[in-house]
């Protein structure tokens, strides 16, 4: 099973201070260090976390093989741009709201279809895997794929803050979206709200191929470092 490692919440402490520490390239080579099987940063539009030049340097880290990076952005004109002349192994389109402190939801590719073809088709061009981060529902995945994105990444959230039968009931949806868009031809990945808690139920949806983790890996960090906090994770999605 495939770990992206998010380090968006490095470069946020980084921010907090307006100084050049802690390094989120710094933290990127401790996590494959770690086992990572790849970097996700999310440029964001107000430029609150990751900033233009650690984006840089990360796609030309991922462009001379030092590691593979998924960079998730807004489905913007500006981050449509940025993408296409970086060149990142893979682009994660996501939802972006200004007021909100993580993403909250799924993209809704089924209600902007259009605006979803134009950015998949100029992405793949440049030679982007393009995923697209969804709530886990049989009309976003048709939508998915009418759009041409070879990927989609299940948005874990909601299933990460519930619990009890309602946390079943989003996790049988989960399961459910999985295998209906493994039988599509798509790679499903998953993420969001993940610990070491509630993983292993990810784990054990034989159609999800990838997580993206970062919160739960950097808040780990602080107590046992960065380079374990990856490896107790990527222990922890061994499949047999």
């Amino acid at each position: 099973m495939h770990l992206g490692v998010n380090i968006d919440h490095i470069a946020t402490l980084r921010q907090a201070r307006l100084t050049t520490y802690p390094d989120p390239i710094a933290a990127a080579h401790l996590c494959i260090a770690g086992g990572a099987d790849g970097i996700t940063a999310h440029l964001r539009e107000d430029r609150r976390h990751i900033q233009d030049e650690d984006m840089k340097t990360l796609a030309r880290l991922a462009n001379e093989g030092v590691l593979h990076l998924n960079m998730e952005m807004a489905v913007t004109d500006e981050m449509v741009r940025i993408a296409c002349a970086l060149k990142p192994q893979a682009v994660c389109l996501v939802p972006e709201k200004r007021q909100e402190l993580t993403t909250e939801g799924g993209l809704d590719v089924a209600g902007h279809i259009d605006r979803m073809k134009d950015a998949v088709q100029k992405l793949s061009a440049s030679g982007c895997r393009v995923s697209m981060f969804i709530d886990p529902t049989q009309i976003q995945i048709d939508a998915s794929q009418r759009v041409g994105a070879p990927v989609i990444e299940l948005h874990t959230g909601h299933f990460a803050n519930l619990e009890g039968e309602a946390q079943q009931h989003e996790l049988k949806a989960i399961a459910d979206a999985a295998s209906y868009a493994k039988s599509l031809g798509l790679m499903v990945h998953a993420g969001h709200g993940l610990t070491l808690e509630n993983t292993p139920a990810m784990v054990n949806i034989p159609e999800i191929e990838g997580l993206n983790i970062g919160h739960a890996i950097v808040a780990d960090a602080v107590f046992k470092g960065l380079k374990c906090a990856t490896a107790d994770f990527k222990a922890l999605i061994k499949r047999d």
